[in-house]
């Protein structure tokens, strides 16, 4: 039996064989055009196929994983109309004389380059996209197949170098068990629609998995990030266990979702969700969420050519508070810049985009962006619970400025006989360490805290968690980062503030106990983590949890304070 590591991308446990994902070779062999314009028409040609079979999978993906996760094929489609890339490759035709196949491809190449060197994750997710689009307009220019999606006739785990998010939308679903992937991470396109689809993934896992037989015997371990190839008798039968523990406590918690997370000892806990649209507050409501931790408002301003206005942003927000009516709903204001880049913006390039001109440093740099969603949330909160907090706060002086562009909108809206929401909480994300060691001074500036430990753990550890070679040092497992949870609700009750937490931790079974221990008010979480987050905390007594944190604050290692609360807590086990 081979075990082969990889990046846990989606959780669960696949059992099956496996499915060699090869694209359709192209002859890209390098050659010239006696007759530039008919090449160019033939170009032109391959476009409309493209931009067709685009619009047919927008619809598609827009029907199976809905408009937020459809947005990529939108952006996709923008591509297919970008005059940079045309005029590229327009003039290579006309002036080096080379084939339409040669000319698209030496554009994209030399545009791909580009992103790759500023070796960032998220930009090079788009680096990913264009050879995408590419590859899809290249099939248009020979006439062949974009995906060999069509071979896949039994249920099997698909095992590739890589997958385009074309190539994870139009599989069908009933024969897909799992991915695994030789390359990525865990913020990339395959890794966010495996998780939307709700199927096992295990990404950046190395080139040992292109070597795996086709229709393999395999494991595929969501959870730890591994693949088990030619599993013996004795850990498939484990495995299967596994599955069917897990689909067990799944459907024991679904049926109480919607009751309070009570404690053993009286104590209730408020369990919210993270959401990006409507679709997303429905669902969340569905899986038993108690309102919204987490609105990220990003969806509004991706995938576009210009800024949503005023009004289309309060009827967003309207439309999302009113789902869970008088129910906290806490938004976050737009986090976007460096890493998350939109075109329209013209934003400069940065040679460390994570740590650069982002989130609430570009809108206080631009009061034209966060004052219209200022006033737009402040409009949508009206007769609703709506919460606003700002992220990436380092600085007790962020938070007096954008506070004080708050007041400006409230001022306004109320000259213009505007009504608002009363009693407005005003909260920030904890995300930085400056902001956690401060968190004393910055207490008084605010209602409240929300943590994100996702940003938080990669900071204080300095490393990438979607870099396999170091993704074990970003666990918010680490000691460091749960002394700065402990350090900032700390602070936060000393001076009588709620704190919630909405990374990835909250919904983590072996967290929650802990995080429990440590005083959270609030956590919230991914949907589908809702039942099961909830069934934990009932099973807990405040005291037991408060033991529990106590003894993972003294230990020195993640694996540690793992297999502590698997040990403390049965409802936790995830194995």
């Amino acid at each position: 039996m081979q075990r082969i590591a990889g990046v846990p991308a989606s959780g669960g446990v696949a059992i099956g064989p496996a499915f060699r994902w090869r694209r359709v070779d192209l002859d890209m062999a390098r050659s010239l055009t006696e007759d530039p314009a008919a090449e160019w028409s033939r170009f032109q040609a391959a476009l409309q196929v493209a931009g067709e079979q685009l619009e047919q999978v927008c619809v598609y993906a827009e029907e199976q994983l809905g408009a937020q996760d459809a947005a990529i094929f939108r952006a996709h489609q923008l591509m297919l109309d970008d005059p940079e890339l045309l005029d590229a490759v327009l003039v290579s035709i006309q002036e080096q004389r080379l084939t339409a196949e040669c000319a698209l491809n030496d554009a994209v190449e030399t545009y791909v380059q580009l992103l790759e060197s500023l070796g960032d994750e998220y930009i090079g997710a788009r680096a990913a996209d264009v050879r995408d689009v590419a590859h899809r307009l290249l099939c248009a220019l020979q006439n062949v197949p974009t995906s060999p999606a069509d071979e896949l006739t039994v249920p099997a785990i698909i095992v590739a170098p890589d997958l385009t998010p074309s190539d994870t939308v139009l599989l069908d679903k009933s024969l897909v068990l799992g991915f695994c992937t030789a390359q990525g991470g865990a913020t990339s396109h395959t890794a966010i629609l495996a998780r939307g689809l709700g199927l096992p993934a295990v990404v950046g896992a190395g080139p040992a998995v292109l070597d795996i037989p086709a229709l393999a015997p395999l494991i595929l371990d969501g959870d730890q990030g591994a693949v088990l190839v030619a599993p013996d008798e004795g850990t498939v039968a484990a495995y299967r266990a596994r599955q069917s523990a897990a689909q067990a406590v799944q459907v024991r918690a679904q049926s109480c979702a919607h009751e309070p997370a009570i404690t053993r000892d009286g104590h209730c806990i408020e369990v919210v969700a993270n959401v990006g649209n409507v679709a997303g507050a429905q669902a969340a409501r569905e899986a038993g969420a108690e309102g919204i931790g987490l609105l990220r408002t990003e969806f509004l301003y991706l995938e576009r050519t210009a800024l949503p206005d005023e009004e289309e942003q309060y009827r967003a927000y309207r439309a999302i508070a009113d789902v869970f009516g008088t129910q906290p709903v806490v938004l976050r204001t737009l986090d976007i810049g460096g890493d998350k880049e939109l075109p329209y913006l013209d934003l400069p390039r940065e040679m460390n985009p994570f740590l650069g001109l982002r989130a609430i440093r570009l809108c206080l740099a631009r009061p034209d962006l966060l004052k219209p969603q200022l006033r737009a949330a402040l409009r949508a909160g009206a007769g609703r619970n709506l919460k606003i907090m700002f992220p990436m706060i380092a600085t007790v002086a962020e938070v007096r400025a954008a506070r004080a562009l708050l007041d400006e909108c409230r001022v306004e809206l109320a000259a213009q006989g505007q009504p608002v929401t009363e009693d407005l909480q005003v909260g920030i994300m904890v995300e930085i360490p400056a902001a956690a060691v401060m968190a004393d001074r910055l207490a008084p500036e605010v209602d409240f805290f929300s943590i994100g430990t996702n940003d938080l753990s990669q900071y204080t550890l300095a490393a990438d968690r979607t870099n396999a070679q170091v993704a074990h040092l970003a666990s918010a497992f680490q000691p460091a980062v749960l002394r700065l949870v402990h350090q900032v609700i700390t602070a936060a009750h000393a001076r009588s503030k709620w704190v919630g937490l909405c990374g990835e931790l909250a919904g983590e079974p072996l967290a929650v106990p802990i995080l429990l221990g440590l005083g959270l008010d609030e956590f919230s979480m991914n949907p589908p983590a809702i039942p099961r987050a909830k069934e934990i905390l009932r099973s807990l007594s405040l005291e037991e949890a408060r033991q529990i944190a106590q003894a993972a604050l003294e230990l020195d290692d993640p694996e540690a304070i793992q297999s502590l609360v698997r040990a403390r807590v049965p409802a936790a086990q995830t194995e």
